[in-house]
């Protein structure tokens, strides 16, 4: 089953509703970076969430970053996303370990700690939209809850996770993204919150089979569930080796120049999709032909 995203609705809009199914892209992900199984869930449930929230913007060329820094050994956890479905990320320290927590999970919280969340969105504007928060218990679901009441004021109830092989590979991953719109009435709210608290973890309904259609329906199909859109998610990185000539004439002739001096070729490592770029000294001496202009 490739990935994609539900974009739904319930209740007569008073819901608004999306759900993901992300295993292949966390295992690019995990596989491109060769992440630890703490690490792979971490930046699964963080993909996962930016997935979601990518596509709730609406300019084609909006751009959403998720960025946790935490005092944990992970360090810190960078996802971006488009309005497309496409989203790529990567982790601060990829090969952290940790014995699992008290529940006998993946410790992602400890693996974080104490840090902030920022939720950063490019619209085209002269300035980016910045909200931050800090990490309430550095599970990544919860944080974001608590992100979208304190700094966007929606009620909203969110569901993330990533389930390992003993092989240390993805064996699911996915989650949902469930809001309160403006109006939404008391009794809405309240059979809502007691639907949420009977439902098991997401990965268990994942691993069961279940998809995000009959995950939503077993949560919101007596609000009179209506899928909306059904969008295509994948693990994409816009990385060119064009890209990486611009970023190198930006840092200046006399950077250039040193690299020149030393005679050997450079290469450069993309952070989020881990791609090589080798430019030899005839391409640097290019490079350095077109900043001098």
């Amino acid at each position: 089953m490739a990935d994609y995203i539900l974009r739904a609705t319930a209740a007569k809009g008073q819901i608004r509703a999306f759900a993901a199914t992300t295993k292949d892209t966390v295992e690019a992900a995990r596989a491109a970076h060769n992440t630890s199984p703490v690490a792979t869930a971490a930046l699964g449930r963080l993909l996962t969430a930016g997935a979601m929230m990518g596509v709730m913007m609406k300019g084609e060329e909006d751009l959403l970053t998720l960025k946790i820094q935490g005092d944990g050994p992970i360090g810190g956890l960078t996802v971006t996303a488009d309005a497309k479905g496409r989203v790529k990320g990567y982790v601060f320290n990829p090969s952290v370990l940790l014995p699992p927590n008290e529940k006998g999970k993946l410790d992602v919280g400890g693996a974080l700690g104490l840090g902030v969340l920022s939720v950063i969105k490019d619209m085209g504007l002269k300035e980016p939209y910045v909200g931050q928060t800090i990490l309430v218990t550095g599970e990544i679901a919860e944080d974001l809850t608590y992100y979208f009441a304190s700094s966007e004021q929606t009620p909203s109830s969110v569901a993330l996770g990533v389930l390992m092989n003993g092989e240390n590979t993805v064996r699911q991953a996915g989650g949902f993204i469930l809001q309160m719109m403006p109006g939404a009435s008391e009794e809405v709210i309240g059979r809502l919150e007691e639907k949420l608290g009977e439902i098991v973890s997401v990965t268990a309904m994942l691993d069961e089979g279940k998809t995000p259609e009959t995950i939503l329906g077993d949560v919101l199909g007596e609000f009179g569930l209506e899928i909306r859109e059904k969008i295509p998610a994948q693990f994409y990185c816009n990385c060119t080796k064009r890209r990486v000539e611009k970023a190198l004439i930006s840092i200046g002739k006399k950077e250039i120049q040193e690299m020149i001096q030393d005679g050997k070729p450079i290469e450069i490592n993309c952070h989020f999709c881990s791609r090589h770029y080798v430019f030899s000294v005839e391409e640097l001496k290019e490079i350095f032909n077109k900043a001098a202009r």
